[in-house]
C-alpha cells in the first residue's frame, strides 16, 4: 500500500516557475514508476511526465517538454516536478500517481496509486 500527498501548488503568473512534490508513504515507493497528471475542468486527466523506478528513464507530454523536469529521490521517498515558464494552458489540478509498471505509463489506467491533487494556476 502507498499512499501519496502532493504539495506545492499555488497561483502564479505567466512565465513564472513552480515545483510540485510527491510525499511517499511505505517502504516500497523505490519500486515504483511514478507520473505526474493534470486535469483541467471539462477535460480528461492528462500525462505531463513519468520516471522509472531509480530515475533511469523519464518522458514527457509534448506540451512540456523541455520547461518541466521530473524527478525522483527515493532516500526520501519523492518524487517533484519542476515546472519553468509556465503557462496559463498548464493551468490544472497535478496529480502523482505510482505505477508498479513502464508498460503504458503515459496511460493513467496503468497507475495503482493516486494522490489528492494539487492546484496550479497560471495567470496571464
Amino acid at each position: 500500500q502507498v499512499q501519496l500527498v502532493e504539495s506545492g501548488g499555488g497561483l502564479v503568473q505567466a512565465g513564472d516557475s513552480l515545483r510540485l512534490s510527491c510525499a511517499a508513504s511505505g517502504r516500497t515507493f523505490s519500486r515504483y514508476c511514478m507520473g505526474w497528471f493534470r486535469q483541467a475542468p471539462g477535460k480528461e486527466r492528462e500525462f505531463v511526465a513519468a520516471i522509472s523506478w531509480n530515475g533511469g528513464h523519464t518522458v514527457y507530454a509534448d506540451s512540456v517538454k523541455g520547461r518541466f523536469t521530473i524527478s525522483r529521490d527515493n532516500t526520501k521517498n519523492t518524487v517533484y516536478l519542476q515546472m519553468n515558464s509556465l503557462k496559463p494552458e498548464d493551468t490544472a489540478v497535478y496529480y502523482c500517481g505510482g505505477s508498479s509498471s513502464w508498460s503504458d505509463v503515459t496511460k493513467p489506467h496503468t497507475y495503482d496509486y493516486w494522490g489528492q491533487g494539487t492546484q496550479v494556476t497560471v495567470s496571464s
